[in-house]
């Protein structure tokens, strides 16, 4: 674990605080050794006179400083609004609105998140997960109760019934590009795969395959997910549609938990995470843990260490998936941070022998 810091050294604040440093490092301290963070935030509890890409500013209601805060996010600064237990963060053209409890050493908290490698959004939810003294009570003091976690504002209503449950922990679960592998794979033995269909095809030859996929599904008690293509899988009766953050703000949630179809929501650190449980899915993705080229990712890979804080923060209230660049070789470092189910491409995919590589991948569950 981390004993000493520079951070006295670094320029974390604006205008420097010795106070807030000091809270930051004791805090700091407590978290773990993290890969040092590529991104060098500044925290600005007074504007600088030249805001950059690297500085988030703290203010008590950006609609005081309207114009000055337009400038300030053109120039790629971050804003973050703080009063009466909300943060609101503006950065990037997106904004981050969350409700909870505001420490009094949230900023320090934040600075400390910050150091080790969250990006603003990530960092801000758990320092609001954080409470004042956390650092005093345990060598290791990582928030981990969700209760304590913040809710996120201005989302859309999650329906009204939550999404049929699926197997605590789904096992293998290969991600693959046509009807004609599901047919295959489930022939394997599998009993969990999702289809996902890169390029573009017409609707009816989509629609065809994924009623193989059904079929498939059915004929071998196999759960068969389907991604994106929500509209067909709900008329073709899937098991269940995986879908992307962006997603559940267009797709008819409400339709496909009605009729009883397992959604299953792709996250990319806690703030996603936070987001996705609000729609109570049946499976939450955590990824990319590894480096993928199967698609292109918005954030950087994951790792062992976050994918375990992940585990540790949602084992038992919500069956989780492991996924990005998972093959064999990892898959015992993966299965060792608690998560009940790894999902797979390449390592099936581009097998010499799919059979045997899903045999041997299935046997790394029962070690």
């Amino acid at each position: 674990m981390t004993q000493t810091l520079a951070l006295k050294d670094r320029d974390l604040f604006w205008p420097p605080a010795d106070e807030l440093t000091e809270a930051t490092e004791r805090i700091r301290a407590r978290l773990g050794d993290w890969p040092p963070t590529h991104a060098p935030w500044r925290i600005c509890l007074t504007a600088p006179d030249e805001p950059n890409g690297g500085d988030l500013i703290v203010l008590a209601d950006a609609q005081q400083h309207g114009e000055q805060v337009a400038r300030w996010l053109v120039r790629g600064a971050g804003v973050i609004e703080a009063a009466e237990n909300k943060a609101t963060l503006h950065l990037g053209g997106e904004k981050y609105r969350l409700e909870g409890h505001l420490a009094e050493d949230w900023i320090a908290a934040l600075a400390a998140f910050l150091d080790c490698g969250f990006d603003p959004h990530d960092a801000l939810v758990l320092a609001l997960a954080w409470r004042d003294g956390d650092e005093t009570r345990a060598d290791d003091a990582f928030p981990a109760d969700l209760a304590r976690f913040p809710r996120l504002a201005g989302l859309p209503a999650a329906p009204a019934q939550a999404f049929a449950r699926c197997p605590e922990r789904l096992g293998l679960y290969p991600v693959l590009p046509s009807a004609e592998w599901v047919e295959r794979v489930v022939g394997f033995g599998v009993k969990t795969v999702q289809l996902r269909r890169k390029s573009a095809q017409p609707a009816d030859e989509l629609k065809r395959e994924i009623a193989r996929c059904v079929a498939a599904g059915r004929a071998h008690d196999a759960q068969v997910f389907i991604n994106d293509h929500w509209r067909a899988a709900l008329e073709a009766g899937a098991y269940g549609v995986h879908l992307g953050q962006e997603d559940v703000h267009t797709a008819d949630l409400s339709a496909l938990a009605a009729a009883g179809v397992r959604l299953g929501l792709s996250t990319h650190g806690f703030y996603e995470i936070l987001k996705a449980l609000h729609f109570r899915p049946s499976y939450i993705a955590l990824g990319a843990v590894f480096p993928t080229t199967t698609k292109v990712m918005p954030t950087a890979p994951q790792g062992l260490k976050r994918l375990a804080r992940y585990v540790r923060l949602l084992d038992g209230v919500v069956p989780l998936v492991a996924i990005g660049g998972i093959d064999l070789q990892v898959l015992p470092d993966v299965l060792a941070t608690g998560v009940g189910c790894a999902a797979v491409v390449r390592a099936v995919t581009e097998a010499a022998d799919p059979a045997a590589a899903v045999s041997a991948l299935q046997q790394g569950f029962t070690q």
